[in-house]
């Protein structure tokens, strides 16, 4: 008699970090995004590149909702973000308070350094802490501290912004970022604002929290530094999302005109 052969059940895959579906967003009469879906998982680093007006950074500042959306959801583990109305799924309500936590999970870093000038570096990067997340200063000094040695700037805990470099002040952007222990970074062209020299010392920070496995969203015109950082590069045009995949696939080998003419203007005067 031939023995029954018990089927084991499939283990059951976690839901995405972060999960966007049909998201659009409108200034007025401007179609900025035009219907994305996409999904993030815990650990990748996708890296967003396209030209100036593409949507790259209103698309980073929905997932934050720094901007709302238009329409389309957007989940978080698995659980979508706000509240629809009884009749009417297609309009969704967001709470402030729901945001604000959000914004605790979902971390941003600006092209701008959006520091407060009369606040100390050491300040800065309490402030969130202690404003939002209602730490304690002795706590929020001491994980202040170790985010700020962390980007190499432990030697500049008294000193104002205004003394800082240009690289110097994002790295404080991003210790303050990274002090509220988000879940999920986003870099909007942080080094878009810093002379050449300074680039280098803002791309190594971001480079170490790839290595310790963090789930990161970078727009950036560093494509040399984007081939070597990312999981997964896209590339967005008129606020759609004209290709996906590896950093070999759309940044040496890209399937689609639309990007190759992209690239092309990066590498017209290589030699």
């Amino acid at each position: 008699m031939q023995a029954e052969t018990l089927s084991m059940p499939e283990p059951t895959r976690p839901a995405p970090i972060l999960q966007v579906s049909g998201l659009h967003k409108w200034f007025g009469a401007l179609h900025v995004l035009r219907g994305i879906d996409f999904s993030v998982e815990a650990g990748e680093r996708i890296a967003i590149i396209g030209g100036s007006g593409s949507g790259k950074s209103t698309f980073l500042r929905c997932l934050n909702f720094m901007e709302t959306p238009s329409s389309g959801r957007i989940a978080l583990d698995g659980t979508p973000l706000g509240r629809t109305t009884a009749g009417k799924p297609d309009e969704v309500r967001y709470p402030e308070s729901e945001l604000c936590r959000v914004r605790e999970r979902v971390g941003m870093v600006f092209q701008q350094f959006n520091l407060f000038p009369h606040m100390t570096v050491l300040e800065n990067a309490m402030e969130g802490l202690v404003t939002v997340k209602r730490m304690k200063k002795g706590q929020a000094r001491e994980r202040a501290l170790r985010e700020l040695h962390k980007v190499g700037l432990g030697e500049k805990t008294d000193v104002y912004p205004g003394r800082l470099s240009g690289g110097q002040q994002q790295r404080v952007a991003i210790a303050r970022a990274l002090a509220m222990e988000p879940e999920i970074l986003l870099f909007d062209e942080p080094t878009s604002s810093l002379d050449p020299e300074l680039v280098g010392e803002v791309l190594r920070v971001i480079r170490q929290l790839a290595e310790e496995g963090r789930t990161m969203l970078l727009v950036t015109h560093e494509l040399g530094f984007a081939y070597h950082f990312a999981t997964k590069v896209i590339f967005l045009a008129d606020g759609v999302f004209h290709e996906v995949g590896t950093p070999d696939e759309v940044l040496k080998h890209p399937g689609q005109e639309r990007t190759r003419a992209f690239l092309d203007r990066f590498t017209e005067f290589s030699f």
